[in-house]
């Protein structure tokens, strides 16, 4: 079947956007998003103990809020014109970031908040690497992108707080997993 063009992709191309190349890095970034909430999930697990539970609520907020990003990208690849990869397995191999596996020692909190902390260090560079991209040429896209940057650097401070102890400028969400900054992004919870 064939489809009309979009406009809204005619519009991102006449600012003189590459948008097959900029599908491909919102794929590789829902990639990173739909791992990394499976691999979160797995770690949450494993936050046992008066330590474990001391911080199983922060990585509860980042797992959700992950799994939200994954959703708030989705619709944005598809307006472009691209689509999601048909096999899981290819999903988890084109992540822009690495897996967030469980350490060697999946007891050793410390370990566990050294992975949740690289993971999202490298979800800010992704989206950074998208917002400078889109910016001035793709409103809609630099828009979701920059709200996700915005969550993805509070769950690094979070992470950098906990497992280096610095000043905290860490307020709880309001509801788990709350996406304040995506949230105007969902329409449906």
């Amino acid at each position: 079947m064939s489809y009309t063009k979009n406009v809204g992709r005619e519009m991102v191309e006449k600012a003189g956007l590459d948008v097959d190349l900029l599908i491909q890095k919102l794929k590789r970034a829902a990639a990173a998003e739909f791992t990394t909430y499976y691999y979160y999930t797995l770690l949450r697990m494993h936050c046992t103990g008066l330590e474990g539970e001391a911080i199983k609520e922060v990585v509860e907020d980042a797992r959700l809020e992950d799994r939200l990003h994954f959703e708030t990208l989705v619709p944005r690849i598809y307006e472009l014109g691209g689509e999601l990869y048909k096999d899981l397995r290819e999903l988890h191999e084109d992540a822009a970031c690495s897996a967030a596996y469980l350490p060697d020692n999946p007891n050793d909190i410390k370990a566990i908040l050294k992975v949740l902390l690289e993971a999202e260090r490298c979800a800010v560079r992704v989206y950074t690497e998208i917002c400078e991209m889109t910016h001035g040429k793709d409103p809609r896209t630099y828009d979701i992108s920059l709200a996700i940057l915005h969550e993805e650097v509070e769950h690094e401070a979070w992470f950098q707080e906990l497992l280096e102890g610095r000043p905290s400028g860490h307020f709880r969400r309001r509801t788990p997993g709350e996406g304040p900054y995506t949230q105007k992004f969902r329409h449906i919870e």
